[in-house]
């Protein structure tokens, strides 16, 4: 023979609104994120070409520059492999999915990274913004890179050479690149 077991309604209702009201006295929690940490400070040279560059930016109303890694990390590779395959020539740059700048020193010191930056903005002079040409036979592709407007990311590296009489291959890549024909750097 099979027994029923009767429950009694009130114990029921009573588990009932105990787990109702448990539930609704729990504080509700909010998890607050955790702070992100501040990036680690640049190296000194990151920091000269970064300053330097977001100088000559500034001076004409653009925006500054970020430090890229992953742009200090391919212009330090390519850099290199230029000293040490390539006899401290230009890099071919024209295949890059960056912008690109260089700079050749022959000197028995290297050239600091704001020398270098000072080299490309030299061509300013040359800049005419009204009609974004050069002056004559001037160059001033590498001074319209630095100040590119919708350029936002900077990476740099240099070797020294000692294949060139101790001189100096300087390198900077920029993203998005610049110099695009039929645009105005800013």
């Amino acid at each position: 023979m099979k027994m029923l077991h009767f429950f009694p309604l009130f114990s029921l209702t009573a588990l009932t609104l105990f787990l109702v009201s448990s539930t609704a006295a729990r504080p509700a929690t909010t998890t607050t994120p955790e702070p992100t940490p501040p990036p680690p400070p640049l190296p000194s040279p990151a920091k000269e070409y970064l300053e330097s560059h977001n100088k000559a930016r500034a001076e004409v109303g653009v925006e500054p520059l970020q430090w890229s890694e992953k742009l200090a990390k391919d212009t330090s590779l390519l850099v290199r492999y230029q000293r040490n395959k390539m006899g401290c020539d230009f890099a071919n740059l024209t295949a890059s999915k960056y912008g690109g700048n260089q700079l050749w020193a022959g000197s028995a010191a290297a050239v600091t990274p704001s020398k270098a930056v000072e080299e490309w903005v030299k061509e300013k002079d040359f800049y005419i913004h009204a009609n974004n040409s050069c002056v004559g036979n001037h160059e001033c592709g590498v001074y319209t890179q630095v100040v590119w407007k919708k350029s936002v990311e900077l990476g740099c590296a240099q070797a020294t050479c000692t294949v060139k009489e101790k001189a100096s291959l300087t390198i900077c890549f920029y993203d998005p690149p610049g110099n695009v024909i039929g645009e105005t750097p800013f």
